[in-house]
């Protein structure tokens, strides 16, 4: 099931589902605002206590400034006293993080397990409006989701993309990310689910290999290129890829693009992987359903912090293990919230979590779900002290990446949490309730 059908679809009338949603509506939320020790240090043009407007590192206009000098590398593990302990479930073992604040709101329903995560920082209801306006413009206009559009604006990722980086009030940089992700997410409803046109299996690999082109140009003799390209222009999976990849350029380097084309080729093994499950009717064990999760997450949107924000994170941290390994658990612990939210529509024939679990522990569903519940808490939990930790040995543009990883995870459960407004305004937890300001 798709993040399309996710959104669209009525809940199910199940106690699995009701505790979902329970879960997902639940305004205490026991996670900070702030993530722990990142904003310890005085504020600095890379390092701000409060969102910032985009380009406010050394730039007046809607383009990022110039650079901060490189850090030096990480100190290496092997010396270092703040070493890191490995594998989940020692989050007990590393630093402590200051006691979260008392939550404020009322706490779910008794039986309902805590999700831990953070609130949105902001919540701008007519900025996230424009944007999904212009998205949904800008959908029709590539050709993806034909006949579909009044489903893409009732999803409202505008409204995601808006909550998930409030470090900008810039329309024009948010919509570049929301075109990134709305043309990601179509491979999946066109090539993979079927949502927006039939999907053929065992034509899969042929296709993603084909549409990858779009966002990392081959370079053919002709006539050959010329096919190429006639085939592509044929293709609003690779019409959208292409444009939404030119639009954001315009944004970011050659850099952050390049880390972009990375999550999205990771994320299209991950499509293959899924594919052999459907074709041959398999239900992966545990470890192969989160291994999946970690390949097929939320990173190819969450990777655009920087460049929506209007700067750059140095390659040498971005790239290094302990950095990555943040990064990706941030990445699977936010999937987990939308599988979650999947259960709730409770399509028998969906992959999720809940399901996976209670299909290998031989448990109901319930159990499944506060399972599900409990393992993306251990998740949240490890990113927290780990990026802690990080954030007080590294450079004042990884303290700021962090935070906005933070404030992603908060403001993607925000929009999860509230797209019970698409089946009645009163489900939709308030701005005052969850405690998102603008």
């Amino acid at each position: 099931m798709t993040l399309l059908t996710r959104t669209a679809a009525a809940p199910a009338d199940s106690e699995a589902s009701r505790l979902v949603l329970a879960l997902l509506s639940t305004v205490g939320r026991p996670a900070p605002r702030t993530l722990p020790d990142a904003v310890a240090t005085p504020a600095g043009p890379t390092a701000p206590t409060d969102p910032v407007p985009a380009g406010s590192t050394g730039s007046t206009g809607s383009t990022p400034g110039p650079l901060p000098p490189a850090p030096a590398p990480l100190p290496p593990t092997a010396s270092a006293d703040w070493m890191l302990p490995a594998g989940l479930g020692t989050s007990a073992l590393r630093i402590p993080t200051p006691a979260p604040p008392a939550t404020t709101g009322a706490a779910g329903p008794p039986g309902v397990p805590e999700l831990y995560c953070p609130p949105a920082l902001r919540d701008d209801r007519a900025l996230g409006e424009e944007v999904n306006a212009r998205l949904v413009e800008w959908a029709g206009e590539v050709g993806i989701y034909p006949g579909q559009l009044d489903r893409v604006a009732a999803c409202d990722f505008g409204r995601l993309i808006m909550l998930a980086h409030p470090e900008s009030d810039d329309a024009d940089r948010l919509l570049a990310a929301a075109k990134c992700a709305l043309a990601e997410w179509s491979v999946d409803d066109h090539y993979v689910d079927g949502e927006a046109e039939q999907a053929v299996p065992e034509r899969l690999g042929q296709r993603l290999a084909i549409a990858y082109t779009a966002i990392d140009p081959a370079h053919l003799p002709e006539p050959y290129a010329s096919q190429l390209d006639e085939h592509r222009r044929g293709d609003p999976v690779m019409v959208a890829l292409r444009d939404s990849l030119d639009n954001l350029s315009r944004y970011a380097t050659a850099a952050q693009v390049a880390r972009l084309r990375h999550e999205l080729s990771v994320m299209f093994v991950a499509y293959n992987q899924e594919a052999v499950w459907r074709t041959t009717e398999q239900m992966p064990p545990v470890w192969e359903y989160l291994l999946h999760r970690h390949e097929n997450s939320f990173l190819p949107c969450m990777v655009l912090i920087d460049p929506v924000a209007g700067y750059e994170l140095p390659a040498a941290e971005f790239a290094d293990p302990r950095v990555r390994r943040a990064f990706t658990l941030a990445g699977t612990a936010s999937v987990l919230v939308n599988d979650l939210y999947s259960m709730a529509k409770e399509d028998p024939t969906d992959t999720n979590l809940p399901r996976v679990l209670a299909a290998e522990q031989h448990c109901s569903l319930t159990e499944a779900v506060e399972r599900s519940a409990a393992i993306h808490d251990e998740l949240m939990h490890t990113f927290e002290s780990e990026a802690a930790v990080l954030s007080l040995a590294g450079s004042p543009a990884l303290r700021r990446f962090l935070a906005g990883l933070w404030a992603w995870l908060g403001g993607s459960r925000e929009w999860h949490a509230s797209t019970a407004r698409y089946h009645g305004a009163d489900a939709a937890p308030t701005t005052e309730q969850t405690g998102a300001t603008r």
